[in-house]
């Protein structure tokens, strides 16, 4: 079991949801959906954790969680994505600090608007090397992302049937962008599924399969890259 902890970053005081390896490994960045720092994202920085990473998930809307789609909304229309994006180069930079992360990279992971604010994480943060994008679903013009950081980094998004696969315009986007930009950009499409398709707190959209297929893709990718 991981603890919120405070952090420095350009937005000022940050807080987020530590978990600890237990003999420490390379630093991942949990990036939450748009119901907010909720369980399913807690116990997946146990879960990274676990396999021998240390996790670090930004509470970005500040202790306030949805439980309703009309409210989550609302949450995610209010996010300022420039404080966001500081809280999570932040988080970055806290975690290469702590004497349990080996390595020189972090990695940054998130889910539904946390998959876009993950990819766009490492055109923000030197730091972030790896960036796993899990059914992306932000209009990149609310980020305005500097592609050309992408130079020498490695991108994965995994992408749900319902929102159009990885032939969806956002998801080519990103993907010419990043090549463009001089990294690479690796998309797995998961056939019948649907948005959110690897929370298990949500059984209507819950894909066993589909999530245990890309959760060993995104370690597979973080470990080649980190370790």
């Amino acid at each position: 079991m991981g603890e919120m902890v405070s952090y420095a970053s350009d937005a000022g005081g940050s807080e987020g949801y530590l978990a600890l390896p237990e003999n420490g490994g390379p630093g991942v960045v949990v990036i939450q959906e748009w119901w907010g720092l909720v369980s399913h994202i807690t116990s997946l920085a146990d879960r990274f954790a676990a396999a021998g990473y240390v996790a670090l998930a930004p509470d970005l809307y500040h202790g306030v969680q949805a439980t309703e789609p009309d409210e989550a909304r609302r949450l995610l229309m209010g996010l300022a994505m420039d404080r966001a994006g500081q809280e999570i180069a932040g988080a970055a930079d806290y975690l290469a600090g702590l004497p349990q992360t080996r390595g020189d990279g972090i990695a940054a992971v998130g889910f539904c608007m946390g998959g876009s604010l993950a990819l766009w994480s490492a055109t923000l943060s030197d730091r972030i090397r790896v960036a796993v994008g899990f059914y992306p679903a932000i209009p990149w013009e609310r980020m305005q992302p500097r592609w050309d950081n992408y130079t020498g980094k490695t991108a994965v998004i995994h992408c749900a049937e319902s929102d159009g696969t990885s032939a969806a315009a956002g998801i080519q986007t990103a993907k010419a962008a990043i090549e463009s930009g001089g990294g690479s950009c690796t998309l797995y499409d998961y056939p019948g599924t649907k948005h959110a398709f690897f929370n298990d707190d949500r059984p209507e959209v819950y894909d066993t399969a589909a999530a245990a297929s890309a959760w060993a893709r995104t370690i597979d990718a973080i470990r080649s890259q980190l370790g």
